[in-house]
């Protein structure tokens, strides 16, 4: 068979552009776990994406459902007239469905764009009311102190829902659920029904206070509190129509979530060695389950909603933009969900490069491109449209997953994997779409090895480009769609590279663009850094808090494990209070302030 027709490579041109051949026994296993055969790719009309003003010939009459539930029929071809949205399509003659998408093609991007703000590593950034970890509290304050400077965003890490467990995953972009959010971010004293614990709540209030003294974040001891806590204001919640209202609008994925929490905890294993009856979300077992422990599948839903509800209130300073991670955990709810969308046996890394000479394996299963199709695009939909709420932006992270991934059979290392191909065309409607909807700009991050044509298309579609000052030469010359930072959570501070602890070479970078001499401090090192990004014409540039506070640890070392080092677990040198009105964060905001006003 034709490994292309399935849009598996065979080869690939790695950042340097040598090119390197795929194993054949990859591509073979590759094409086993698509369920390949000789006669080619499945020919699916389960979704169908067009742009706005494209018509569709159908092959007979058909009932075109709306989603507010209005319906027509439509005979011989889909009208051009379809406003952007998501239809139903059914056969009159055979009762088969589509999923009809129809896309302005072009995501969001307001005209007059030209700001700057800040990006958070929200867990790291606690005030003296934290709990051991920054939360959406705090997010609040910093999106209103980042308001007052004239900032036009807050760039935050994935906030992705994490299993209900101990040990608490510390990686925030390896979620169990890219549609829900983490419940260690709730502020558990903005809950309503908090103050009814009295003396209870201070107790715990004062327990998670006191992890504060660590810089290193206990996230296990915070999962511990915040659980207790939430619990029992549970226990005594009476009822609210909002709550009511987010189930509803939640629908079934909401309650097959908050369904695979109450399993996970009641089992306490990863989903693959469950019972066979509740490995799969459909089973009878599953429904018997739901039925008994109701109660506790609505306390999963409840803790989404505060998440929700709170988010939305940290969301009325500096807009927010979020950041969607590349996948998700295999023992995570995602992947029980929409198992059978999941390459199983395969997991997403990147070939070897410059900075990585043994490549890099996520250990995230992918999503295979020829199901997704044939189920209408669901988990792709659901997994956009939740990374939009509450943002007036979001970060893509690995942007080049949308065009194809780098997958890697279980038993392999990257040097073995290839690259698959994945229907760029429709993702990228789908995310315009949604981007729309949302009225929300896109940030693809487009660092590593990129295809020569991806970053047009990216470009195409109004879509920014993330560029980062380490990787480049003059930053006045970058491009005016794009993101400019300095540095990202996984390359050294300013501080870290110009004190030569972390990647020295790095300091000659900075030399160069900054002009700095040898007697320069690091303090110096970081106003002249932000003086450089200032002068790039990108829309949007942006600013670390571990630049602005001279922290020299990143967040985040790739290829280094937590045992290691504390991977996202580092919080910064001081809380809120002492840094809101720093002069150093002053000063970078006064660099970074544009020409014309902040429109996010």
């Amino acid at each position: 068979m034709n490994a292309g027709d399935w849009g598996v490579a065979t080869g690939y041109r790695d950042a340097a552009g040598t090119w390197h051949d795929a194993p054949a026994e990859t591509v073979r296993a590759v094409l086993e776990t698509m369920g390949a055969t000789d006669s080619g790719p499945p020919v699916s009309d389960a979704a169908v994406v067009l742009r706005a003003g494209q018509s569709h010939h159908l092959d007979g009459p058909a009932q075109l459902v709306t989603e507010d539930g209005a319906s027509m029929r439509v005979d011989g071809v889909v009208p051009d007239d379809l406003p952007p949205g998501y239809y139903d399509l059914r056969s009159l003659e055979d009762g088969r469905h589509s999923t009809l998408i129809v896309s302005p093609g072009l995501c969001h991007l307001p005209r007059d764009l030209f700001t700057w703000g800040w990006t958070v590593q929200l867990y790291a950034a606690r005030s003296d009311a934290s709990w051991g970890m920054g939360d959406l509290g705090d997010l609040a304050r910093i999106g209103r102190w980042a308001d007052g400077q004239g900032a036009g965003l807050v760039l935050v890490n994935p906030l992705h829902a994490a299993l209900p467990s101990t040990p608490q995953e510390p990686s925030p972009y390896f979620p169990s659920s890219r549609c829900f959010r983490n419940p260690l971010y709730i502020r558990v004293e903005d809950v309503p029904g908090a103050e009814r614990l009295g003396a209870d709540i201070e107790r715990l209030a004062a327990e998670g206070r006191a992890l504060n003294d660590d810089r290193r974040i206990d996230r296990d001891a915070v999962f511990l509190l915040k659980s207790e806590a939430l619990g029992r204001i549970w226990h005594d919640f009476g009822g609210s129509g909002r709550f009511d209202a987010f189930m509803r609008r939640g629908g079934p994925t909401l309650r097959a979530y908050a369904t695979f929490c109450a399993l996970h905890e009641e089992l306490a294993k990863p989903w693959p060695e469950w019972p066979h009856g509740y490995r799969h979300p459909d089973n009878a077992a599953v429904a018997r389950f739901a039925d008994e422990y109701d109660d506790r599948i609505r306390f999963h839903s409840w803790l989404q909603w505060l998440l929700d509800e709170q988010l939305a209130a940290a969301s009325e300073g500096a807009p927010l933009v979020h950041d969607l991670a590349v996948g998700f955990d295999p023992a995570g709810a995602d992947a029980w969900m929409w198992q059978d969308v999941v390459a199983q046996g395969m997991r997403v890394g990147a070939p070897p490069d410059e900075f990585n000479a043994a490549g890099q394996d996520w250990g995230l299963p992918p999503f295979d491109p020829w199901r997704l199709r044939q189920v209408g695009y669901r988990p792709f939909i659901e997994t956009v449209r939740a990374a939009f709420a509450h943002a007036g932006g979001l970060r893509v992270d690995h942007v080049m997953g949308l065009f194809r991934l780098f997958w890697i059979p279980d038993g392999s290392g990257p040097s073995d994997g290839t690259y698959v191909r994945y229907p760029a065309s429709d993702l990228l409607d789908i995310v315009a779409l949604e981007s729309h909807r949302a009225v929300s700009f896109v940030v693809g991050e487009d660092l590593g090895t990129v295809e020569a044509a991806v970053r047009d298309e990216l470009a195409r579609r109004s879509v920014l480009s993330y560029r980062v000052l380490w990787f480049e030469e003059d930053p006045a010359r970058l491009p005016e769609q794009a993101l400019a930072a300095v540095t990202t959570h996984d390359l050294p501070t300013v501080a870290g590279a110009w004190s030569g602890g972390d990647k020295p070479a790095m300091r000659h970078k900075l030399e160069a663009i900054t002009g700095l001499g040898d007697d320069a401090d690091s303090d110096a090192a970081v106003v002249a850094a932000y003086d450089a990004l200032s002068r790039s014409p990108s829309m949007v540039v942006t600013a670390t808090l571990e630049d602005a506070l001279l922290v020299e640890e990143r967040p985040n070392i790739p290829g280094v494990t937590s045992e290691e080092r504390p991977n996202w677990s580092l919080a910064l040198p001081t809380p809120f209070e002492e840094w809101e009105g720093d002069e150093r964060p002053a000063r970078i905001a006064h660099a970074l302030r544009r020409d014309q006003p902040a429109s996010a």
